[in-house]
């Protein structure tokens, strides 16, 4: 006779249902999404509720320390420096995101085909990652700035172009494991076409570790892009980024040290929230902690 089930036994639970109890039991990543969102939010609705406009100047104030009117203080020309920090920061995190988001695409399908064919065109496509990986890319996507102009949608496309090299090997790596899975047999049994089984199957099951390299992308490609502003080749007045704002606030912290505290502290707070989830994600997807 068959046994009956046993309605309390324990239900299985798939690897993203897993990844995602172990990820809300991760405080510090959690806290860190929570405070990401905060600051997105801040910088979509901020300059909106603000009574002041990023390029509204009064050059009668200029600099002014921070005070009940204006938090964080003004720049030398009289601009409220919150509204000019949350506006920097729809660029700042707009960059990161579509420039990251490139990069997935490029990466993902590069190493993906490379991965799954092998052979010749795995060897023909990774031999064009090495060579492009010996390149200074900073001077590549300098000289992208200087010849083409200094256009913000060029900038995510250098951006970009510059972080898909690692994504293409980490996918490339999960492919080639994968496609000696059972479930790719299978489907190639029942007839589904390269295309079908490559991205259908084989590409959202390796997402799991991209999604990590992920998060730490954003960082990387925000940090590229303030050291971009820094040395006056990004985002140009009256816009502003964070990293154009710390630029500002070196040629004179001596005198108005608010000027690079406060652009310097977003960015930076930004970025460590990132590392974190980012960390938090790591551990949440790792197969082997669920055997734990």
């Amino acid at each position: 006779m068959t046994e009956p089930v046993d309605a309390t036994q324990e239900q299985g639970t798939s690897l993203w249902q897993d990844a995602w109890w172990r990820l809300r039991r991760n405080t510090l990543a959690v806290l860190s999404a929570c405070l990401l969102l905060v600051m997105a939010l801040a910088c979509i609705a901020g300059p909106w509720l603000s009574p002041y406009g990023y390029e509204e100047q009064n050059l009668l104030l200029g600099a002014a320390p921070p005070s009940a009117v204006h938090w964080l203080g003004t720049d030398g020309f009289g601009r409220d420096l919150l509204t000019r920090i949350l506006y920097g920061g729809r660029i700042s995190l707009m960059v990161g995101l579509i420039a990251t988001g490139v990069a997935l695409c490029i990466g993902v399908t590069w190493g993906a085909v490379a991965g799954y064919c092998g052979g010749r065109i795995d060897a023909v496509l990774m031999r064009i990652v090495d060579i492009l990986y010996a390149l200074p890319f900073m001077i590549f996507v300098v000289l992208l700035m200087v010849v083409f102009g200094r256009n913000l949608l060029l900038l995510f496309f250098a951006l970009g172009a510059v972080e898909w090299l690692t994504m293409a090997r980490i996918m490339r790596g999960q492919v080639q494991a994968l496609t000696q899975q059972e479930f790719v047999e299978a489907a190639l049994s029942l007839g589904l076409s390269q295309r079908v089984i490559l991205f259908r199957h084989l590409v959202p099951n390796a997402l799991g570790p991209l999604i990590v390299y992920t998060t730490l992308t954003i960082p990387s490609v925000m940090l590229l892009e303030a050291f971009i502003s820094f040395i006056g080749l990004g985002i140009q007045p009256p816009q502003s980024s964070w990293g154009s704002l710390i630029a500002d606030g070196v040629e004179t912290m001596e005198e108005y040290p608010w000027l690079l505290i406060y652009p310097g502290l977003a960015l930076s707070v930004t970025l460590f929230a990132l590392n974190f989830l980012g960390d938090g994600l790591r551990d949440a997807l790792d197969v082997r902690a669920a055997k734990d």
